[in-house]
């Protein structure tokens, strides 16, 4: 586990490298910000954006899709993938905007939550960009493998490492964390080849400290 002196470090760091990181997925309300991040789920967010346009142009509030026909939801969201859950959750998740909540989109976790479709990620990311009140940190793909490679976290668990996250990281950095660990996720520390000679906190993780250990570890057999 990092400490908080050198969870700042990590994150003023990749701060200045990132300088102009902000959310990827366009949406003009917080209703069509919940609907973004329902459909990013295993998608990327350039196809999300792609496709949102032609959904919002028509149906951009939950009355409206409340009440459109659910084969013409999934054909305009079939190219973001398990797209026959995904409408159902968001015919779902707007009745329920209109029945419990008065049309609008609620402000705070637990209401969040309790929509279809609406897990804790999601809400984590619809109070930072929608409301602008982060009150934890969201552990998508990006998050868990820079926090179990940094090591801000060795669980696995998205809700367990997002506890992890909290314990080291300031609440002032909330509104930066997400933006930054997905960036880095997409730019340097990608799953499948991360380019941790570029890496501009290489020094602070664990991951790239157990190869360089590693490699010295084997310069004398080299040499024989």
């Amino acid at each position: 586990m990092k400490t908080k002196k050198e969870a700042i470090y990590i994150i003023e760091t990749l701060k200045e490298y990132y300088p102009d990181c902000r959310c990827s997925l366009d949406f003009g309300s917080p209703f069509e910000m919940m609907i973004a991040v329902m459909l990013s789920a295993q998608c990327t967010d350039e196809r999300v954006n792609k496709t949102t346009p032609s959904l919002f142009a028509k149906y951009n509030t939950p009355e409206a899709i409340a009440k459109m026909d659910l084969k013409e939801l999934e054909e305009i969201i079939h190219p973001c993938g398990f797209y026959k859950n995904k409408a159902k959750n968001i015919k779902a998740c707007s009745q329920k905007l209109l029945d419990d909540f008065g049309g609008i989109v609620p402000n705070d976790m637990e209401s969040l939550q309790s929509l279809p479709g609406v897990g804790r990620k999601s809400a984590n990311v619809i109070m930072l960009e929608a409301f602008h009140n982060p009150v934890g940190i969201a552990v998508d793909t990006h998050a868990k493998r820079i926090s179990n490679k940094v090591g801000f976290s060795s669980q696995e668990e998205p809700v367990k490492i997002e506890q992890d996250l909290l314990k080291a990281i300031p609440k002032k950095y909330y509104f930066d964390v997400n933006h930054l660990l997905v960036w880095h996720g997409r730019n340097i520390c990608m799953a499948r080849k991360p380019q941790c000679e570029e890496c501009p906190i290489n020094t602070n993780c664990n991951f790239y400290q157990n190869l360089k250990d590693n490699e010295r570890l084997l310069e004398p057999l080299k040499i024989s």
